[in-house]
């Protein structure tokens, strides 16, 4: 379910994220995360980033988690939405990704890949390194579609 908090008070219990939608010749970089029942959304395709620190805003969040993840630098992240539920308040970003996937060096997760539209609308990806389609988290389609719908990738 879906719904909105005041932009100015977030429940104690939910935690705030910050996610990267990196994009690339109409295609977007997601994880696979690690198959681990304990985490959110485990064996699922999603995006790269995560909790945010005390003090720190939602963009140094996501720079921060994107380099840590992939080793990647976000220069300029545009502020795409926020979406709330009873799990998280997550601030989405976007930005180009600028070099070649083969240059990203996976700290977090089972595999990364680029995710085209088509599986995105079908809500599965294969994952080259596993040999296996796994699909995407449900929460990542939806906000992936939407971005789709708005952008126009």
């Amino acid at each position: 379910m879906s719904f909105s908090f005041p932009t100015n008070v977030t429940p104690s219990n939910v935690r705030s994220v910050a996610l990267a939608i990196l994009h690339q010749d109409g295609q977007f970089l997601m994880q696979l995360r690690d198959n681990i029942p304990t985490i959110i959304y485990p064996d699922r395709w999603g995006f790269f980033g995560g909790h945010l620190e005390p003090g720190e805003t939602p963009e140094m969040g996501v720079k921060r988690e994107v380099k840590e993840e992939i080793n990647y630098q976000i220069e300029n992240p545009i502020f795409f939405c926020r979406y709330d539920d009873d799990i998280a308040v997550r601030y989405i970003f976007h930005a180009p990704l600028t070099v070649p996937i083969n240059d990203l060096n996976l700290q977090e997760g089972a595999d990364l890949g680029l995710v085209s539209p088509d599986a995105v609308k079908q809500g599965q990806c294969y994952s080259n390194k596993l040999g296996e389609v796994r699909p995407l988290g449900k929460i990542h389609q939806e906000i992936l579609l939407a971005f789709i719908n708005r952008i126009g990738n």
